[in-house]
């Protein structure tokens, strides 16, 4: 076994082997490295640093000799990367660094970390063998330690490629993409846990994650589960759910030690595991160490990432990668502020060669000049357009060699308003609210579908691209469904972008009428926007259908939605010229509640979209939270605001199993197999960017702040 595995296992077992790639921000003052050391470690360590009741000395004749013999940054990685026990990672980058030289200065025995340290003197060869030996000494190595190890790296190493067949193909026990499979329906073909017996599941075991806003997808294979949080990426033992080994990153500052990371997915190829970074990189991980091969900054200072905007929103990675013929790919989301973005040429979506990590290619999602679409911006130049952020992971036909993206709205309504506001082709805003089909190794635009041109509401439809096969008079069809906020759902021919049909499930008032051959939106008069005038538009921008997403049964064409009732006073306020291209707002959204409410706000709703007949709706006090799972066993799960996990009967929608989880499950439940054991996954807690405007509905629903959690739920033996 080398080194790196070794050690991320002894991490496993609560052992010191820090791991960390990043170098060692700049000395500050020894006082300010005393404020946070008082702040943060005096409980445990005391004031003088002699240690106490919950931790050691950090100070003498010991503790000196062992940092000593160290590499000059190891104290530096060590506190980054364990402290503090409840939080490792949860302070700012500055913080460690500040307290490591406070350390230092104290004890005054163990080197000048600007100096560089006797250990770092010592030749690469030298450092690596003393880490070994100290690594594999830290520990009395008996019969149930020897043993621990050895099923650990038996599973880690036991673990198949995931080819390109594999992945289109996944084994059923399997989660290898962002929604299981290639085409993005979140179904799975599991029956183990079924109609008949789900009211028996019980938790199996769940796993404190570092701090984030929390919307990841775990991916399994071969029983070890990947998942990521804050500045961690973890790989797990899927049965157990023993650490195996941890991925720890040392973000600057203004990536806020990963706590609003919200990325939503993971992908594999081969033997590599890849995942987005609160600091805008994409990461390659030796699936079976953790071992970083390659690093590649997606977001750079130059397009915006971390330069501060007011409310600290830049460009970021929301969605996620997805693997296709060799390329990782994936889409850049925004902030809510425009100026950090403004003039920076929009979002995009990158392709990077997944052996090197070397960008391939590059689409920008909005209409550059000279490019098809330029002349859709009401007349404005490029530094007036924003938006067409991408804001979860694409869906892929490998038969095709077309990968699929959604796109959000404008934020900036302005320049889709003045100075001519009446729609028509020259303000549609490409590529807002469409999908995008790209070839996948070349990034080359293969046609495109604009859902809803002109969307001055934030009524985005930047959400999953569920590939479906179905028989349309008579005729076989490959289609492209996706909805948009409205919860109003478009089906599109997957080679071409032909328009096919609609699904309105009924909770808007924006679209007046759809027309029949091309889709087009006729929009409600009531509700276009005047200067200055308060209009009621439903749904509210975070109601509706979110980034929650459905699930489809791909044997019964049926669609599982979850949804949102609420409207919104909306009211158009521009500012100058100036203002608005300076990132000013000129839109005021307040939620309300529909006029016809009865005080229940959450709604899953089943729909065939064969035949466009909605077959069952539950709707509960809370809204939805989590995505929808479907599964081969007849169940459906979902998760709400008040904290409540279910598994609803397909067919009819009655609630068959409930549990109540520590936080609202804002993520995306997987299920998998270990050893002929189907087990059920979710994510818990870490304050979802939904939570605080579905409480304002439910004021009497309290969720408690804190970490998130992964539970994982199974039947008994």
């Amino acid at each position: 076994m080398n080194l790196q595995m070794k050690c991320g296992l002894l991490v496993a077992i609560g052992l010191v082997c820090a791991q960390l790639s990043a170098a060692a921000p700049a000395a500050a003052a020894p006082a300010a490295g005393e404020a946070a050391y008082t702040h943060n470690c005096v409980q445990c360590h005391a004031d003088t640093l002699e240690g106490g009741e919950f931790g050691p000395p950090l100070k003498g004749e010991k503790f000196n000799a062992h940092w000593q013999s160290q590499p000059s940054d190891a104290l530096l990685q060590y506190i980054a990367t364990k402290m503090p026990p409840a939080g490792p990672g949860s302070l700012r980058t500055q913080e460690y660094a500040d307290i490591e030289i406070y350390i230092r200065h104290v004890t005054g025995g163990i080197g000048d970390a600007a100096a560089g340290g006797g250990a770092a003197e010592a030749g690469r060869a030298a450092i690596a063998e003393r880490n070994a030996r100290l690594c594999s000494a830290s520990i009395a190595h008996d019969a149930t330690y020897d043993a621990a190890v050895a099923a650990r790296t038996k599973l880690l190493t036991g673990m198949s490629r995931v080819s390109e067949e594999l992945l289109r193909n996944p084994p059923a026990g399997d989660w290898l993409h962002w929604r299981r499979t290639y085409d993005g329906l979140g179904f799975s073909p599991l029956a183990q846990i079924n109609k008949k017996n789900v009211a028996k599941l019980g938790t199996a075991w769940s796993w404190s994650l570092p701090p984030s806003v929390n919307e990841i997808t775990p991916l399994v294979h071969d029983g070890v589960l990947y998942i990521a949080s804050g500045a961690a990426v973890q790989a797990l033992n899927a049965a157990s759910g023993e650490l195996l080994w941890q991925y720890q990153r040392l973000l600057p500052d203004e990536a806020d030690g990963g706590r609003s990371a919200r990325a939503k997915s993971l992908a594999m190829l081969g033997d590599t595991l890849y995942a987005p970074t609160a600091d805008g990189h994409l990461v390659a991980l030796e699936g079976k160490s953790g071992k970083l091969l390659w690093d590649h900054a997606i977001i750079t200072t130059e397009q915006g990432a971390h330069s501060g905007d007011a409310d600290g929103s830049p460009f970021r990675l929301d969605g996620g990668p997805i693997v296709a013929h060799g390329k990782v790919i994936l889409g850049v989301s925004l902030g809510v502020s425009l100026g950090v973005t403004r003039g920076k040429g929009g979002a995009y979506v990158v392709a990077l060669d997944a052996q090197s990590g070397k960008e391939v290619w590059r689409f920008n999602t909005i209409a550059q000049p000279g490019e098809p679409g330029s002349d859709s911006w009401n007349g404005h130049p490029l530094n007036e357009r924003y938006g067409a952020g991408v804001w979860v992971p694409g869906s892929y036909d490998p038969d095709l060699n077309l990968v699929y993206f959604g796109t959000g709205n404008t934020y900036a309504t302005a320049t889709l308003l003045v100075p001519e506001a009446t729609e028509r082709p020259e303000n549609l805003g490409l590529y807002t609210d469409s999908t995008l089909a790209l070839n996948a190794d070349t990034g080359t635009l293969a046609w495109h579908y604009q859902h809803m041109g002109r969307d001055v509401w934030d009524l985005d439809w930047a959400f999953e691209q569920s590939l479906v096969n179905l028989t349309i008079n008579g005729q076989a069809r490959r289609l492209v469904v996706t909805g948009g906020k409205l919860a109003l759902f478009d089906a599109v021919d997957r080679s071409t972008g032909e328009y096919v049909f609609s699904r309105d499930l009924g909770l808007q008032n924006v679209v007046q009428q759809i027309e029949p051959a091309t889709g087009r939106k006729l929009i409600n008069p009531a509700v276009q926007p005047e200067a200055g005038v308060t209009k009621l538009v439903c749904p509210y921008n975070t109601s509706g259908r979110n980034w929650p997403a459905t699930a489809i049964n791909p044997d019964t064409a049926v669609l599982y939605v979850p949804l949102a009732e609420s409207c919104m006073n909306h009211t158009f306020t521009p500012g100058s010229a100036a203002d608005i291209a300076a990132g000013g707002v000129d839109t005021r959204m307040e939620q309300r509640v529909r006029p016809d409410t009865d005080g229940k706000f959450g709604r899953l709703q089943a729909i065939n979209l064969q035949t466009g007949k909605v077959l069952w709706t539950d709707r509960e006090r809370a809204s939805p939270s989590s995505a929808v799972l479907a599964t081969g066993g007849g169940l459906v799960f979902n998760g709400n605001h008040d904290r409540q996990f279910r598994a609803y009967d397909d067919q009819s929608g009655a609630i068959l199993w409930e549990t109540r989880l520590n936080a609202p499950p804002a993520s995306f439940p997987i299920t998998y197999t270990v050893n002929g054991e189907q087990y059920v996954a979710v994510v818990a807690g870490g304050g979802s960017a939904l939570e605080a405007t579905r409480a304002t509905l439910t004021p009497e629903i309290d969720t408690p702040a804190g970490n998130p959690v992964l539970f994982v739920f199974k039947l008994p033996h």
